[in-house]
């Protein structure tokens, strides 16, 4: 008599609320653990920490190369985050490197959980409608964008409030007692809509908006690459897993994670350092300095360069490259439990 085969042996589908968890899980793991280096690459972002630390450069014409060696630029920039490290454990003390990190917790944790739902979700949809496998690149491409898109419009004031609190620091530090301009986060959004209104809380959308590039490169990239470390490392027995096994899904997460953060941040980093900027609280006399996508593009580029667009870089690598691994491996690691 043959018998059933055993109930983990049978390939089920996720339920929809099991993106929704696993992406959560990895987001609360990641805002936690990576939490220094998100404040120490938010304030390189900005131009504040650039009029404290050194004069205002020449105006460049749009997007021309500053005429200064790479090495000078790339040491500058060195000099510049160890002065920043400095200037927050001097002025702020050790809990200056956690600013920000509640509308963190409560942007990346409902952010996470918002793409891997709508990421996972739209990977069978789109699957069915386009009448193809959900291993296809069209399949990911298409539930990425709709992914990034759904995240930033749902979370940009979080972020908002998260970049103003960890630059709320950067000017005019004259020393401990310096008073802050936001009290908390919910001092930050009641300023942000008397002084700016509900469209102050959006600021940086059309950026966060243009971002969804690299969401599209990441996530495309992380399928092909997770599916070829895993051949590479001579695949994975879904019936019986062993020891061996899990450690396969360890490397070929990891890695695809890692590789495909990295190519797509090169690719697409100065939407960064434009979100950063417009999401600044105004000046003194309340107008923005940047009003809009490409009217920030242009006025990075003349003032400073097209060096000032990659400014944070480093650690912005630094934070993404774990991030992406942290999260992701939580994600699939979340994602296999409940399924099993």
């Amino acid at each position: 008599m043959q018998q059933d085969p055993a109930p983990h042996s049978r390939k089920t589908v996720p339920r929809s609320s099991a993106h929704l968890l696993a992406g959560a899980s990895g987001g609360l793991a990641t805002a936690i653990i990576t939490s220094p280096l998100d404040v120490l690459r938010t304030r390189l972002q900005s131009d504040y920490y650039h009029l404290l630390s050194r004069p205002i450069q020449t105006v460049y014409p749009p997007f021309a190369p500053a005429p200064t060696h790479l090495l000078g630029a790339s040491l500058r920039h060195l000099r510049e985050t160890f002065q920043i490290i400095n200037s927050v454990r001097y002025t702020e003390g050790w809990r200056g490197f956690f600013r920000g990190l509640g509308p963190s917790l409560a942007g990346v944790v409902p952010a996470t959980a918002i793409k891997f739902y709508v990421y996972g979700n739209c990977k069978r949809l789109g699957a069915h409608v386009l009448g193809c496998g959900e291993d296809a690149a069209i399949v990911h491409a298409q539930a990425a964008v709709a992914a990034g898109i759904a995240t930033s419009t749902a979370t940009n004031p979080i972020w908002l409030v998260k970049t103003r609190l960890q630059l709320d620091k950067s000017r005019g530090q004259t020393g401990p007692g310096t008073a802050r301009q936001y009290k908390n986060s919910l001092d930050c959004v009641r300023q942000v809509l008397r002084q700016e209104g509900i469209r102050g809380l959006y600021r940086g959308l059309s950026a966060s908006y243009l971002g969804t590039v690299e969401t599209a490169l990441h996530l495309v990239l992380y399928e092909r690459l997770k599916m070829l470390y895993s051949r590479v490392l001579g695949g994975i027995n879904l019936q019986n897993s062993t020891g061996r096994d899990e450690l396969i899904k360890w490397v070929s997460t990891s890695g695809a994670a890692g590789s495909s953060k990295l190519a797509a941040v090169l690719m697409t980093y100065p939407h960064e350092v434009v979100r950063t900027r417009l999401r600044q609280a105004p000046k003194e006399n309340g107008v923005p300095k940047y009003a809009g996508l490409l009217q920030c593009f242009r006025l990075i580029g003349r003032q400073e360069g097209l060096i000032g667009l990659y400014g944070g870089l480093t650690p912005h690598i630094m934070r993404a490259i774990p991030s992406s691994v942290i999260t992701l491996g939580v994600y699939e690691f979340v994602l296999r439990l409940v399924e099993s």
